[in-house]
């Protein structure tokens, strides 16, 4: 295999995670449907339609195009939980940066790759993006909240993350289980992104009129 063949098949994968988490944040949907499922209003006296304004001015926020500091329409916030956030949206407009290269790179890559030689990147993508998803899954399976506490402390350098709800009442609106949900989503769709990738290496591998045998 060729590193050319290696460097575009790193290139989609990070692509492919980048874009599935980049969905997810942005995937509104997800969230108004976990009010309900858990019963937020009834839990936490907030009305639902004041719920979903705060969670959305959260998300725009984190947009890579937003400029200002965060402000919830109706809840208070500590100046902990104000930096933890601050920390957050650096990770994720991180994230959204470099979706756009990453694409660029692993599509000019693929079709120069594509003109020369069996696409064996897709091959290769579809197994690495697969194996993420694999572990990732695992350890969800095994223990959810060790995985959430694990994360925040690879990710953070401060326990800002914990926050007291009579400080930061927003955490009283993003339950734990809202963020098991978004990580089941990020690994949903890049499995599904795999075996896309498989399908298409296999198709375009069945075609001996563009790949001869002097360019497998």
């Amino acid at each position: 295999m060729k590193i050319k063949q290696i460097f575009t098949a790193i290139a989609l994968t990070l692509c492919i995670l980048s874009a599935a988490v980049v969905f997810t944040l942005n995937f509104r949907p997800l969230y108004y449907m976990d009010i309900h499922y858990f019963n937020l209003p009834e839990k936490t006296g907030y009305p639902e339609e004041e719920i979903r304004e705060n969670y959305d001015s959260l998300i725009d926020y984190n947009s890579v195009f937003y400029q200002g500091s965060l402000e919830f329409p109706t809840l208070t916030m500590s100046e902990e939980g104000r930096i933890h956030f601050v920390e957050v949206k650096r990770i994720f407009v991180f994230i959204q940066a470099v979706l756009l290269p990453l694409s660029l790179i692993g599509s000019i890559l693929g079709i120069l790759n594509q003109k020369k030689q069996k696409p064996v990147y897709l091959r290769l993508t579809s197994v690495l993006t697969l194996a993420l998803p694999a572990v990732l899954g695992a350890l969800i399976a095994m223990n959810w909240d060790q995985f959430f506490i694990l994360f925040h402390k690879l990710f953070f350098n401060n326990d800002y993350w914990i926050f007291d709800a009579d400080t930061d009442p927003i955490i009283l609106l993003l339950p734990d289980g809202f963020f098991m949900h978004c990580a089941l989503m990020i690994l949903a769709l890049t499995t599904i992104a795999s075996i896309l990738c498989l399908v298409i290496y296999r198709k375009l591998s069945r075609r001996p009129e563009i790949y001869s045998d002097r360019h497998q």
